[in-house]
């Protein structure tokens, strides 16, 4: 009997190391379970065949002449996500391109259309080319100053002016950076129950939520997905409000989920407080979030990121005004020139769903999948 007892210590021991393997994203093909009731995994996708991506080259450009303006969107530097990322881009043109001369301006929230019109002519009447709108808001603004400045070179993150010469859209696929970020989102979650906080009902939010669904939907067809905007279109506070986003993230918690993605700007700051106290997983948005001091104290729920790279735009395009050449920047900057994509900071990302973030985004890029940027509800 003590023999038996033994084997049966030993067999129960084996099986729970290979719950543990599963719920660490499995190593087996075809669909697999997560343990403690996680999500039924659909076919792995097959394994990508080599990386894809554009490669930076050594290539040396002087920009010392150029006088850089940078106008934040709310929140402006240390925001800890996207105005954090073009101050990025800003930081690295400064240090390989020579560039001695910059100005940055932060919006506030709700501010009246004419002080982002103020903003860009200050910049522009002070010399600054180029200079960059960090932030669809500026769209309005910019059909009215750039014409009166046609020798200014502005750009604009997020947004198209038609008809205006000089200014160059830099536009993203956030869609599908967020297909990924659902995928890991799926791989993650133990209740195969996640959520996902928009600080803005606005259509370029919801690029980030159709693809966090689609992504997550695809990963694992059964998955409930938690929903919450934090302000209605026309209310940008929703960006800028951390509170607001610690209860949405509280309410989706106590609702089940336990994997959480936000595109919230600051507001973020209080989705990661929520997933702390909640000891539940968060993705994070635009920067690489793991690695952001104003969010340290989260560091350790924080999973993942996805990483809209405004910081690369910035950069590739004062690069590209220093070489006075605009035609080398891409039309949309997508998964295929990593304008979009994933973060591993923190070695939450293993290596066996790394293979499978590579597959999914091998896939989109060939056209196999079709990322959709209209959310369904």
């Amino acid at each position: 009997m003590r023999g038996i007892a033994v084997a049966a210590i030993a067999l129960t021991s084996v099986l729970s190391m290979a719950a543990c393997a599963k719920d660490n994203g499995g190593t087996g093909t075809g669909s697999t379970n997560n343990a403690s009731g996680g999500c039924k995994l659909a076919e792995k996708p097959a394994a990508a065949t080599a990386t894809s991506g554009t490669t930076a080259t050594g290539e040396k450009v002087d920009g010392s002449a150029l006088k850089v303006g940078l106008a934040y969107d709310i929140g402006g530097r240390g925001d800890a996500s996207f105005n954090d990322s073009a101050a990025a881009g800003l930081d690295k043109a400064k240090a390989d391109l020579g560039i001695k001369e910059v100005k940055e301006l932060t919006a506030a929230p709700n501010e009246a259309e004419d002080a982002k019109q103020t903003r860009l002519r200050q910049l522009a009447s002070e010399g600054y080319s180029p200079i960059i709108g960090v932030g669809f808001a500026y769209a309005e603004s910019l059909k009215v100053v750039a014409p009166e400045f046609p020798n200014v070179k502005f750009a604009i993150v997020d947004g198209v002016v038609e008809g205006a010469a000089n200014v160059t859209p830099l536009v993203f696929a956030e869609e599908q950076g967020s297909f990924l970020a659902g995928v890991i989102a799926a791989y993650q979650s133990k209740t195969c129950h996640v959520g996902f906080v928009g600080g803005v009902k606005i259509p370029l939010i919801g690029k980030f939520d159709a693809g966090f669904e689609q992504g997550a939907k695809t990963a694992a067809p059964d998955i409930k997905i938690e929903k919450k905007y934090l302000t209605p279109a026309g209310d940008f506070t929703g960006f800028q409000d951390p509170t607001k986003g610690q209860e949405a993230a509280k309410g989706q918690i106590d609702a089940g989920a336990d994997v959480l993605y936000h595109a919230a700007g600051a507001s973020g700051k209080g989705v990661f407080s929520a997933a702390k106290a909640a000891n539940v997983k968060a993705i994070g948005v635009d920067s690489d979030q793991y690695n952001q001091a104003t969010v340290a104290e989260s560091k350790d729920v924080i999973i993942s990121s996805m990483l809209k790279r405004v910081d690369v735009a910035v950069y590739d395009f004062v690069k590209a005004v220093a070489k006075n050449d605009l035609a080398t920047l891409p039309k949309v900057f997508d998964l295929k020139v990593d304008g979009v994509g994933y973060a591993t900071s923190g070695g939450k990302i293993d290596n066996d769903l790394k293979a499978v973030l590579e597959g999914y985004k091998a896939q989109i890029i060939e056209g196999k999948i079709k990322v959709s940027d209209k959310p369904t509800s």
